[in-house]
């Protein structure tokens, strides 16, 4: 049966089932996002987010369309291109609509087991994006430290391989860290979650039962799935940057440093803040603010998804030229059909 419980540590009711073993146990959670947020700013929240949602996955859905319809795309470069805007799609698609729904309508109530889903599948997909970045690191290293054995290390079936690897691979740790949660950890009472959506380290915030050995695994994992690709992309990117310094002229050496730069900024912007979060609990006397920490969350999650198709894509010669032929095509088209009719008189 089911019975309303006041939870001890929130000032909201939560709905928690009673069963034979005399123990209560949370059926649903109430995503709070930022508890010092006024409600009069909750519809531009709402409105702020959609944003970031609909341009991620335009951006993103319109390099997936020219991969698809340009055969002179299908090349290991971008192959990897088109893995990270999915996976880009799929985090949006995952995190944000209940971020929304929870501004828009004040509608922040998730079930147990979506909870439990949608912090398996934000952990998934950022331990993707990591796996996707090292791999996207490790072609733009042979491509200009190895140039001449690029096309023999570099095909398409090896980037295929390499990306589906990702794919699998990255289901590794979020299913060891859900199994090690769902079997061992219990929820008793509180059910307010202070973040903006269902993530490993809210949720133990909130559980009953001894955590510890399991938030040091989880910090584990974590730090693994990190460090290991972050220090194989910057050993990369410090060959890349000495690769260019020995071959290339000024001009060369400003556009690599260019880009290299552009792309350095987003790399940390995803493992600098995400090491800050998760490292925090395990740091004496350090306390980071829970509105601080759920806008650093944000900042790490959302923003590399929308940057990435500006980033990577189309600020590639190739993508850009089809842009523009693509453009230039619509507008003659759009021409034609509202070109008026005109009829030619022959004249003696």
């Amino acid at each position: 049966m089911k019975i309303w419980v006041p939870p001890p540590t929130s000032g909201a009711c939560s709905m928690v089932e009673v069963n034979d073993e005399n123990y209560t146990r949370v059926t649903e959670f109430v995503i709070v996002g930022f508890p010092g947020l006024h409600p009069s700013y909750f519809q531009l929240m709402a409105w702020f987010f959609c944003f970031i949602y609909v341009t991620t996955v335009v951006g993103n859905f319109l390099l997936v369309g020219m991969f698809l319809l340009e055969r002179s795309l299908q090349k290991p470069m971008y192959i990897i291109m088109l893995s990270l805007a999915l996976s880009d799609i799929g985090f949006a698609t995952v995190a944000l609509p209940k971020v929304i729904a929870r501004w828009w309508w004040d509608d922040g109530r998730i079930s147990f087991h979506t909870c439990l889903f949608q912090e398996q599948m934000i952990h998934y997909f950022g331990t993707l994006n990591s796996l996707i970045m090292m791999t996207m690191a490790m072609d733009r290293y042979l491509a200009i430290c190895h140039p001449l054995r690029y096309p023999v290390l570099m095909t398409n079936l090896t980037m295929s391989g390499s990306t589906a690897l990702s794919w699998i691979s990255a289901t590794v740790a979020p299913a060891v860290g859900t199994l090690d949660f769902t079997m061992t950890v219990s929820f008793c009472g509180p059910n307010r979650i202070l973040q903006a959506y269902c993530d490993a380290v809210s949720l133990n915030a909130l559980a009953c039962s001894n955590i510890v050995p399991i938030n040091k695994k989880s910090y584990g994992l974590a730090m693994f799935v990190l460090l290991a690709p972050f220090f194989f992309i910057v050993f990369s990117y410090a060959n890349i940057v000495v690769s260019v310094m020995r071959i290339a002229d000024a001009q060369g050496r400003l556009k690599t440093f260019s880009t290299c730069g552009t792309q350095g900024c987003v790399i940390l912007l995803y493992y600098v803040p995400r090491f800050v979060v998760y490292s925090t609990p395990f740091i004496p006397n350090l306390i980071i603010p829970i509105d601080f920490r759920i806008g650093l969350t944000l900042l790490y999650s959302l923003f590399p998804p929308v940057a990435n198709p500006f980033i990577y894509c189309f600020r590639t010669k190739e993508i850009r030229a089809i842009l523009e032929r693509w453009g230039h095509g619509w507008r003659n088209h759009t021409t034609e059909r509202t070109k008026p009719n005109t009829i030619s008189v022959i004249t003696r």
